[in-house]
């Protein structure tokens, strides 16, 4: 953890600015914002037009000078000023007057596993662009954890895993540290992009961009096991034609092609376990792996976890928004540090 849990009770509120979503929590007042990490701008006068979901519903229907644009991508902030005025209007005037009343405002943010000092900087300079005197950094696994109730600060081994939008990271922890961790390099997107490719090779079908996420949830709570249903009707746009067209996919090549990219995850939680001392080891075999992100709700995938490592797989009571939850917790000192009496000499 970069900064220490009596730096965080200090902060006054959080913000894990994800991929996919961005979250605040403001101490004493709870969660106060979900919202899609999207914006829409009016690229002839440079105006904010919408942020969050009504953005996220533009998206890929808006004439030639409205661009819907996600000034966060893979966790890190990539366009500094747009994520200060997203942020600004999903806090809402009420919010930000009563944050600017607290003198020395503090701010804590959650930062992917190994982000180089650019993303940590991005991330500093889009919360001092707030208001924020001082910003404290945490490791995005650590938050997870602590925000679905794994004993990270016991020499216990707890083994997570965070299903982003753009990566998955897996990380063992005891005494509230990383003992061993890896990020790979996909996520819900990359899973996505399978479908379409699928879809796109196989039917000449183009989907809409906001489609995917509805065939995905068509395979039925068995998602990833051959007990989903056979086949499901597609909406799409023929890649010849331009026309409209519906077709009967079998979703048991989509769940084929959804495992490509699931594998390289498979392959991460291996290197994990490699590198990972055989005590702690032991320790997960009862334990197993926690689940978090919103990726983690793939119809099936604990159970494709189950099966390949013979492992127990949890998935947290609410995987998408544990991050920011732990960020909480720590802000409002609910979670407290292993005391260790010194030996009487």
């Amino acid at each position: 953890m970069t900064a220490s849990l009596e730096q965080l009770r200090r902060c006054h509120f959080a913000v894990d600015l994800g991929a996919a979503r961005t979250r605040v929590y403001v101490k004493g007042a709870g969660l106060v914002v979900d919202q899609p990490s999207a914006a829409a701008v009016n690229t002839r006068t440079g105006a904010l037009i919408a942020v969050g979901e009504f953005a996220e519903k533009m998206t890929g229907r808006t004439p030639d000078y409205i661009r819907v644009v996600r000034p966060v991508s893979g966790g890190t902030v990539v366009d500094i000023e747009m994520a200060q005025r997203m942020l600004r209007h999903l806090l809402g005037d009420k919010v930000r007057r009563a944050l600017r009343r607290k003198p020395r405002l503090r701010a804590a943010a959650c930062t992917p596993h190994d982000a180089d000092p650019l993303a940590q900087r991005a991330a500093i300079e889009t919360l001092v662009g707030l208001g924020a005197r001082r910003v404290e950094l945490v490791d995005t696994l650590i938050a997870a954890a602590v925000g679905c109730g794994l004993p990270v600060e016991q020499p216990e081994a707890t083994m997570v895993m965070v299903c982003g939008a753009a990566a998955t990271q897996v990380a063992v922890l005891s005494l509230g540290s990383i003992v061993t961790a890896e990020r790979i390099a996909v996520g819900g997107e990359a899973v996505d992009h399978a479908i379409v490719q699928h879809l796109r090779h196989q039917h000449e079908l183009v989907l809409p961009s906001q489609s995917v996420r509805p065939l995905q949830l068509a395979l039925s709570g068995n998602g990833l096991t051959t007990h989903g249903p056979a086949s499901t009707e597609i909406h799409g746009r023929d890649v010849a034609t331009g026309l409209a067209r519906s077709v009967q996919v079998d979703t048991a090549a989509v769940r084929d092609a959804i495992q490509t990219p699931l594998t390289a995850v498979l392959d991460g939680i291996g290197k994990v376990l490699r590198d990972c001392p055989p005590d702690l080891v032991a320790d997960l075999a009862d334990r197993g792996i926690m689940m978090v992100g919103g990726s983690a709700l793939l119809p099936g995938f604990d159970q494709m976890l189950r099966q390949a490592t013979g492992m127990p797989v949890h998935i947290a009571e609410r995987p998408d928004v544990c991050a920011v939850q732990g960020l909480g917790t720590m802000l409002e000192g609910k979670i407290a540090p292993l005391e260790l009496d010194p030996l009487a000499t």
